[in-house]
């Protein structure tokens, strides 16, 4: 100002603004499932990745090292340091792939089937534990409203 003074700015609340936006409140919620999903998991000694692995290798098995990389959108070094971990745990068994003997296939051991479906207990219990201030009906409808906004391409 010409008188040397500092203009005065009112404040705006930025912070309701922000609350109130659809991105954060999806941001925020999906930060607490899956600080809800990580706690369960880690009572039976898993993270995240290992059971987005074994699911995949469960789905996919008996299935190449790469393809599981490509099935979940991991680099492959990541997906090697994570079957290490699951091979040395007894999850999962590598073995020569029968098409081609230069790749290894990747199957579930019979414990990796078992800690599996523990694994899948947990993680729909922590999103019970998620969606309980909802009804079962606003549950479906939440679901299904985040399943079509997931599928949008930009």
């Amino acid at each position: 100002m010409a008188d040397g003074s500092v203009p005065v700015i009112p404040m705006v609340p930025a912070i309701p603004a922000i609350r109130s936006l659809p991105s954060w409140l999806l941001g925020r919620a999906a930060a607490r499932g899956r600080a809800l999903v990580a706690q369960a998991l880690a009572a039976e000694g898993m993270r995240t990745w290992h059971h987005l692995v074994l699911s995949a290798v469960r789905d996919l098995g008996p299935v190449a090292q790469a393809d599981v990389g490509r099935g979940v959108g991991l680099d492959p070094k990541d997906v090697v340091g994570i079957l290490n971990e699951l091979q040395s745990a007894g999850l999962v068994v590598r073995e020569p792939d029968p098409r081609d003997r230069r790749k290894n296939a990747v199957s579930l051991t019979e414990e990796g089937d078992r800690m599996l479906r523990r694994c899948e207990a947990l993680t729909r219990e922590a999103n019970d534990t998620l969606l309980a201030p909802l009804t079962t009906a606003e549950r479906e409808q939440f679901v299904h409203l985040l399943g079509r906004i997931s599928l949008t391409e930009g």
